[in-house]
Parts: C-alpha cells; sequence; structure tokens
C-alpha cells in the first residue's frame, strides 16, 4: 500500500512521533514526502524497493523540467514543451511540502518564460497562454497539496486512535508468566491496520497458566468490542473457574447475553472460533478446549512438529442454539524443551500467486529455534515470502515454550551509545 510519509510538525504539535506512528515520517531531511510499500505489518520501514521509490520521487519533478527544457531546444519552435512544465508541480504536489511543490512550481515557470525570451516569443499570444496555462496549473498543485496534507492529518488521527484501541483491548502479554516463555504478534493483513477480529490472551491462575486464542467473525470496531468481551470474561473465568471446560462456558454465556442485549447474535458478529489451554505449573502436560478454531501445534525439542487435533470437534463460541454438547478437556504431553504455537485462520489461509495455501506443519517440521520470539519472526518472514508480501486475513500467534531444567533465563541486551 501506498503511504504518504511526512506531516511537517505533526498533529497538532505532537511532533514527530505522531507521525511516525500513523505511518508518515520525515526522509532524511530533505523536506520531501517518502513513498515506499511497507511489506506486512509491524510498523517496519519500507526496504529497499521503498527506497527507490522514494529517490525517484525526489527527483521525478525536476527530471520532468529538464526533459521540457531538452525537448524544447531539439525541436521547432511550434512544438511546445509547455504540457511538461505544467505536469512537473502535478507530479510534486501529493509528495512534496507545500514549500517544495511552490518551488518546483516556480522553476516551471521560469523555465516556460525563459525559453520563451530565448526565442523572442515572449509577447505572442500562444507563449502567453502557455505561460497562464503553466500558473493555473501550479496554483492547482498548490491546493491539492494542501488537501492531501489536511487528508494525511486526519489519517494519522484515525491510526493513533485505532492503534490505542487495539493495544488497550488486546495488550501484548508478559515475556515470562508462569514459568513459561511467552511470545505473540498481530499481523494486519492491511498496511497500517490496527484493528482487528483476532484475539490472544494469558494468564496464570492457581490452576496453572491459561490462556485463550480466538478469531471473531467480522472486522472493525463491531469486531473489536467482541474481542473485548472475550478477553475480558477469560480473565475473569480463568481465575474462578476451576475447570477449562468451565472457562469455556463462561465465554459461551458471555457471548449470548451480550447477543441478546444487541437483538441478536448476528448484529454481535455471530460467532467467535476458539482454543483455550491450561498448562498445569507441575505437570509436563496441557490441556486443550477447542471450539471451532485451527489446531495449535506442538513443535518438540528435536524439530518435530505434532498437530493436537480434538477428537471431538466443536462448535465456535456463540452457536450453541444450533447444538449443544458437554465440553471436554482433551490432555496432551508438552515435555520441557517443547513450544505450543497457537494462531489464527489469516496463518493457514495465507495463498501464494498460484493459490497454495501456507501449511505451517509442513514449514516448521524438522526446525529448531533459540526462543519463542524467534520462531515467531521465522514464521513471519516466512509467510510473507509465500505470499510475496501480502495477507488476505489477519494473523494472530501465540507461541509458549517450556524451558529446559536447569535453562538459564535469557536477558535482553541494549547497546552501549557513548
Amino acid at each position: 500500500m501506498w503511504k504518504l510519509r511526512k506531516l511537517g510538525k505533526g498533529i497538532g504539535g505532537r511532533g514527530r512521533r505522531a507521525t511516525e506512528d500513523a505511518g508518515l515520517w520525515p526522509d532524511g531531511g530533505t523536506g520531501f514526502w517518502a513513498v515506499g510499500d511497507n511489506v506486512g505489518g509491524g510498523g517496519r520501514y519500507p526496504g529497499g524497493r521503498g527506497r527507490t521509490g522514494r529517490r525517484l520521487v525526489r527527483v521525478l519533478p525536476v527530471l520532468v523540467i529538464i526533459a521540457g527544457v531538452v525537448f524544447d531546444v531539439l525541436t521547432p519552435t511550434r512544438i511546445t514543451a509547455s504540457p511538461l512544465f505544467a505536469a512537473a508541480p502535478l507530479v510534486a504536489a501529493p509528495f512534496y511540502p507545500m514549500l517544495g511543490t511552490l518551488t518546483i512550481a516556480i522553476a516551471s515557470l521560469t523555465a516556460e518564460v525563459g525559453l520563451h525570451i530565448s526565442t523572442g516569443t515572449q509577447f505572442q499570444v500562444e507563449s502567453i497562454s502557455e505561460v497562464l496555462t503553466v500558473v493555473v496549473v501550479s496554483l492547482l498543485a498548490l491546493y491539492i497539496n494542501g488537501v492531501v496534507r489536511r487528508s494525511g492529518e486526519r489519517l494519522a488521527s484515525a491510526r493513533i486512535i485505532a492503534e490505542t484501541a487495539q493495544r488497550a483491548v488486546l495488550p501484548r502479554p508478559a515475556e515470562r508468566i508462569g514459568g513459561l516463555r511467552i511470545a505473540a504478534r498481530y499481523e494486519a493483513a492491511q498496511e497500517g491496520a490496527f484493528i482487528g477480529g483476532d484475539l490472544f490472551a494469558v494468564q496464570d491462575t492457581p490452576y496453572g497458566v491459561r490462556l485463550v486464542v480466538g478469531d471473531v467473525r467480522g472486522k472493525g470496531l463491531d469486531a473489536v468490542e467482541a474481542v473485548a468481551v472475550v478477553i475480558g470474561s477469560f480473565r475473569e473465568a480463568a481465575e474462578q473457574e476451576s475447570s477449562l471446560e468451565g472457562v469455556a462456558q463462561r465465554l459461551e454465556r458471555a457471548l449470548r447475553r451480550e447477543g441478546t442485549r444487541r437483538d441478536g447474535l448476528d448484529v454481535f458478529e455471530g460467532f467467535t472460533t476458539a482454543v483455550l489451554a491450561e498448562i498445569p505449573h507441575d505437570d509436563g502436560v496441557v490441556r486443550l478446549v477447542n471450539r471451532g478454531h485451527p489446531e495449535p501445534l506442538l513443535m518438540c525439542g528435536d524439530g518435530e512438529v505434532r498437530m493436537l487435533v480434538p477428537s471431538d470437534p466443536a462448535l465456535p463460541l456463540g452457536m450453541s442454539e444450533l447444538g449443544a454438547w458437554p465440553d471436554r478437556a482433551e490432555q496432551a504431553l508438552y515435555p520441557d524443551g517443547a513450544t505450543l504455537l497457537f494462531y489464527t485462520d489469516g496463518l493457514t489461509e495465507a495463498r501464494d500467486a498460484h493459490g497454495v495455501f501456507y501449511v505451517p506443519r509442513e514449514r516448521l517440521n524438522g526446525r529448531v529455534f533459540q526462543g519463542p520470539d524467534e520462531m515467531l519472526q521465522a514464521l513471519i518472514d516466512d509467510v510473507r515470502r509465500h505470499t510475496g508480501g501480502g495477507s488476505q486475513d489477519d494473523m494472530a500467534l501465540l507461541a509458549v515454550s517450556r524451558p529446559l531444567e536447569g535453562e538459564p533465563e535469557r536477558r535482553r541486551t541494549m547497546p552501549v551509545v557513548p
């Protein structure tokens, strides 16, 4: 997605941080608005292809003016380069600041007038008409520049609000919870989009570390409200319910209550696929309740990957009216050094240019990672390579590693800057 990347002093005087959070940032102090395509999410700045685009934008209006001068000099007097001089400020308008656009407009007008003076045709009707055309188009370019600037400010403000709402509803869990190493990522399908229906939460309880990963049907603010209901209910139930089945039923009732309050479940996004897990503090096992969600993967320390498939598939949360049966938690071995990977269908539905779906079990089998965070980063990079940098759906990832006995705690280090 193309992105405008400068907002002068920022929104309401908040400065560089606001503009950078919105994906609008000054490009090396040149005064130009840079353009690039930021592949993937996570707020990363564009790579080599984006830098090439920015360099082209910097020089394109100047090249258009130079081309106009060369064309006018090398062609007969009756052939004019006026369209090129008029085009230069229009090219600059969406990408340059106001001063830069004005500079290009003055340069175009100067070139147009100078060429007519050099040929002695400055007082001819055609020449005056061409000069007026450049003036009018330059004024239009300045107006377009102002419109783009105001639109960029509104976009930046909306994105900051969206990011704040997403972080409030879906905070990233701590790196260590109940002796387990945790890593979580949320990758939006659309560049710069922060609001979605994917969710995860991890909580240490008297019954062990409990977690939920889910996907609400739908997008936008309604989906975020559903996420807030599920996570809020989970955090309360995880502390109070003695069984994982009880937690699942609490989530079911919470969604039904909210659906009734909103006069129908369909208004409230209809249903939520989810998988709940419980990892006791002292036992090398994991208990799972899967409500219509993609099966988690268990990555062993030797690189073997197992899929934890439920023996009795169940309907997603919020669909109990279509059929109800008791939830049954299923138990699997979870040895030291192993990692559990929970994900939403944005991972398994990622496709390449030929429509081939991404299969995480096959791509991860035989690979060993230093930790959960490194595994998630490698997985995200692999998905980007598979899809060519794009994705069709949001993707939430949660990795939970059980350290080996006696394994020292890893510490993050930061470089010392003199």
